[in-house]
């Protein structure tokens, strides 16, 4: 019984790793919970600005603009059923675990240029995002505040991979450390 939480800036690779991790878990009966599930979606809640055109847009890189109170309900749902939970998400270090079961947290480490090619690749030239504005974002916001608000979980995570390798290799590393990681808590 463990909870993982795999974290990282956009681009790192975290929701291919989870996957991995699924496929890796074999018989254990894994839930995953995306951090991309849990935003605002309206203004009120969370961190709204408005963009060039004056309409609101959700900050996605300040951690309130995370729904936390569905996530950690959702957490807790999820302890409950199963026995293995991985949240992956900009900010999953920062969900807090209800109920006492061996935790791991990953920091998923890609450089900067690499995680802006991932994104590019998956929101511009396949999901036919204008490529102005992701650039514009990133240089007006996001890349500031990755080093203000998702940097500074590298310290707090147990372990940190390169998100560069082959997710499977990645999965039987974080496998293994999160079996230490249970044995120890046992011990």
């Amino acid at each position: 019984m463990v909870l993982l939480t795999l974290t990282g800036g956009a681009g790192a690779g975290k929701t291919t790793l989870a996957a991995a991790l699924v496929a890796a878990a074999a018989e254990e009966p894994v839930r995953v919970l995306h951090g991309d599930d849990y935003w605002y979606a309206e203004p009120g809640r969370g961190v709204w600005a408005p963009d060039e055109t004056g309409t609101p847009r959700l900050d996605v890189g300040d951690p309130c603009s995370i729904d936390g109170e569905r996530l950690d309900a959702d957490l807790a749902a999820a302890l409950d059923a199963v026995p293995v939970v991985i949240v992956e998400g900009l900010f999953a270090r920062r969900v807090s675990s209800p109920r006492a079961r061996p935790r791991l947290d990953v920091f998923v480490d890609v450089a900067a240029d690499l995680r802006l090619a991932r994104k590019i690749e998956r929101k511009c030239v396949a999901g036919g995002f204008p490529l102005a504005v992701l650039l514009r974002n990133y240089v007006e916001h996001r890349r500031d505040a990755h080093e203000r608000h998702i940097e500074p979980l590298r310290a707090d995570c147990g372990l940190t991979v390169d998100g560069t390798l082959a997710p499977e290799e990645l999965a039987r590393r974080i496998w293994t450390a999160a079996g230490a990681a249970a044995l120890a808590r046992r011990g």
